[in-house]
């Protein structure tokens, strides 16, 4: 197919597991080249943020450019949490402007994956190195095909979720990784990272299967080529907590003669925006039942004003933990709901290797109801200036926006405890885990 055949690009969309920003060209310390070779060649984003530091809630807020608590997936899919019955999706608003929608390997938004709305669901296994090639394959034959009709394709990658330890992926030496900022030098962390970057290293050659197919075919010229993630690495102190670490995420676009050229932005962005950008983009028609904005304007370099914020927040995951809060560029501020560990680790991660070196010291202290962090001045969030008195007019107006937010969205977390599905609730009875 030749690069004019469609009047609209194409869009191929990777999403991988608990990425967050562990790739070399965000500086990582991992060899990452055929990621990085898209950033280089395209346009890479520095501070966006997932909605939540969880799976299925932050991928429902991409597909539905609405928050969890306001869409109703405020927890895992497979355990019961689904969208509202009147949820509308990006598939769903893409085949309405007439796109094909294609599903390869995994979602994490629904039991059921045909309620997201893809016309073609090929296959739901999202190893790397076993849908790269399928997708590959899509590829020439939409080109050989000379399909008229642009595509949509969503690419779910399991790799790098837990566990890191697996066979068939090589690790590094763990004496040799380079530490995660946030979290101390000890030999289980080493362990998880040499086997985490393990898992990156076949997301890596997956993307490049998938870049090289679009080159050889030509239809690089008239795809939109997304990289991203759900949201921080599972690993103590990110997944399924409001710091950064949890809730910054990779995110990489390309289409040459458009969005090129390795340009960077460190504008705050949120995942919901990326609907409505993704909609614009099609020339789809604009929703006007959403939270998030489109970034079109900032991505093509014209008008665009730049977010002064975003919220995060968490309700369920393997556990109950309820927090909201506001992330500006230079603040944080967190309201923690009831008595819970002051830093709680998903059970993948409690029971790996960095959980076990750091879940006593995390779960002996009760965290604090409010947190306020500065970002420039202590970007890993190590200190909370909630209590401080020359902080206490900036806690009160970030505490007052969080409110405000909760409040005009009827946040159910207002009434009281959030109720479990069934399923959480029978797997609670059963769980050993710590909360």
């Amino acid at each position: 197919m030749s690069s004019s055949a469609n009047a609209r690009p194409n869009i191929l969309f990777i999403i991988c597991h608990d990425v967050g920003q562990h790739v070399g060209c965000y500086g990582a310390g991992l060899n990452t080249p055929r990621i990085d070779e898209l950033a280089a060649d395209g346009v890479k984003f520095t501070k966006y943020a997932c909605t939540a530091a969880q799976c299925s809630p932050s991928r429902g807020s991409i597909m539905t450019g609405r928050y969890p608590h306001i869409n109703g997936l405020v927890g895992l899919a497979h355990i019961g949490w689904e969208f509202n019955d009147d949820e509308v999706t990006l598939p769903m608003y893409l085949n309405d402007a007439g796109y094909g929608t294609y599903l390869f390997g995994g979602q994490h938004e629904s039991a059921d994956p045909k309620r997201v709305g893809y016309h073609n669901i090929w296959g739901e296994s999202g190893n790397a190195l076993g849908v790269a090639p399928r997708v590959a394959e899509f590829l020439r034959e939409t080109a050989a095909a000379g399909t008229q009709q642009p595509f949509f394709a969503c690419v779910g990658i399991g790799e790098p979720h837990r566990p890191y330890q697996r066979k068939g992926y090589k690790a590094d030496d763990p004496a040799e990784v380079t530490l995660l900022p946030w979290l101390p030098d000890r030999p289980g962390i080493r362990e998880d990272i040499a086997g985490l970057n393990g898992l990156m290293y076949a997301v890596d050659e997956a993307v490049g299967i998938m870049s090289d197919a679009l080159a050889e075919t030509n239809l690089d010229r008239d795809t939109l080529v997304v990289f991203t993630t759900d949201h921080g690495l599972a690993m103590p102190r990110a997944k399924g907590m409001c710091y950064d670490p949890g809730i910054m995420t990779a995110l990489i676009m390309r289409m040459p003669g458009r969005f090129e050229g390795g340009r960077m932005h460190d504008e705050l962005l949120s995942n919901i925006d990326m609907l409505p950008t993704l909609l614009e983009f099609a020339g789809a028609e604009d929703p006007t039942n959403i939270d998030g904005r489109s970034f079109l304007g900032l991505l093509d370099a014209i008008d665009y004003a730049p977010r002064e914020d975003i919220f995060v927040e968490m309700t369920w995951h393997d556990k109950y933990n309820p927090m909201r809060g506001i992330r500006t560029s230079r603040y944080k501020y967190v309201k923690n709901f009831g008595e819970r560990p002051l830093v709680y680790l998903p059970s993948d991660i409690y029971r790996g290797r960095a959980g076990e070196e750091m879940r006593d010291e995390y779960y002996a202290t009760t965290r604090p109801e409010e947190e306020l962090y500065d970002l420039k001045a202590d970007p890993l969030e190590r200190r909370n200036l909630a209590d401080h008195p020359e902080q206490q007019q900036r806690l009160s107006a970030l505490r007052d926006r969080v409110q405000r937010w909760m409040e005009e969205t009827n946040d159910r977390l207002l009434e009281g405890d959030w109720p479990p599905t069934d399923k959480q609730r029978e797997r609670l009875e059963t769980d050993t885990t710590p909360n």
